[in-house]
């Protein structure tokens, strides 16, 4: 009498991964990759202070009030991605050896430094997003091919039971692969707005000091009357 296929809770893991072939086995490693980066970022943006901001917002509120080095020292090494773009902005406007246009331009160096490690790391949640279920795709159809070839060559002694079980096998890796993607994808999305709302305030943070900037910082002297 034929053994009836065991049913996907009855396997253990690693019996899984083997059953659907060498993509199962790069789809779990897929899966072991997102969950580093996944870990990673969160431990980065934590660093990077992307949930805080009560220095700088300390910061701006005395600079508005005209309390320019109380300013400065709200923010002066802190390690926060908003602080750091406050010191840079507060910095260069209070220099008087560097210009207004400089001292935009070395905010916005700052800035985009800062973006870049905040969006470091997005473009390999993006491709496992992407190639997870292409890999679940492929190892469903290279199953298919063969359980379909074990049914032709039994004939008519074919056994429902055994080709039941291969394509089962073969569908396993489809929805592995969207177990992984859709996970990966979601991470993904959460960290593109964590980093879109951290420009969003990093621009609105430098523009705001940069309007209440002194007014001494833009003068120029005036220039030589040529000799009669």
């Amino acid at each position: 009498m034929t053994q009836p296929a065991p049913s996907i809770a009855d396997l253990p893991l690693i019996g899984l991964i083997a059953g659907g072939g060498w993509t199962m086995w790069a789809i779990a490693a897929l899966s072991v990759a997102t969950l580093a980066v996944v870990l990673w970022k969160i431990w980065t943006l934590s660093r990077l202070g992307v949930w805080g901001g009560s220095h700088s917002r300390r910061a701006l509120a005395l600079w508005a009030e005209g309390r320019r080095s109380e300013a400065l020292a709200e923010v002066k090494g802190r390690p926060s991605a908003r602080a750091r773009v406050a010191q840079a902005a507060i910095g260069t406007s209070l220099d008087p050896a560097i210009d207004a246009q400089s001292a935009r331009e070395e905010t916005g160096r700052i800035a985009r430094q800062t973006l870049y490690r905040a969006r470091e790391g997005l473009r390999a949640l993006e491709l496992i997003a992407t190639i997870a279920p292409l890999l679940g795709l492929l190892g469903t159809v290279l199953g298919m091919i063969s359980a379909f070839q074990v049914l032709q060559d039994s004939g008519n002694r074919a056994d429902p039971s055994a080709l039941a079980g291969g394509i089962w096998e073969a569908l396993l890796t489809t929805a592995a692969g969207m177990a992984v993607a859709i996970p990966a994808g979601i991470a993904l999305s959460w960290f593109e707005s964590i980093a879109d709302r951290l420009q969003a305030d990093l621009e609105d943070l430098a523009t705001r000091i940069f309007v209440r900037a002194p007014v001494t910082k833009a003068a120029r002297p005036p220039l030589p009357e040529a000799a009669e």
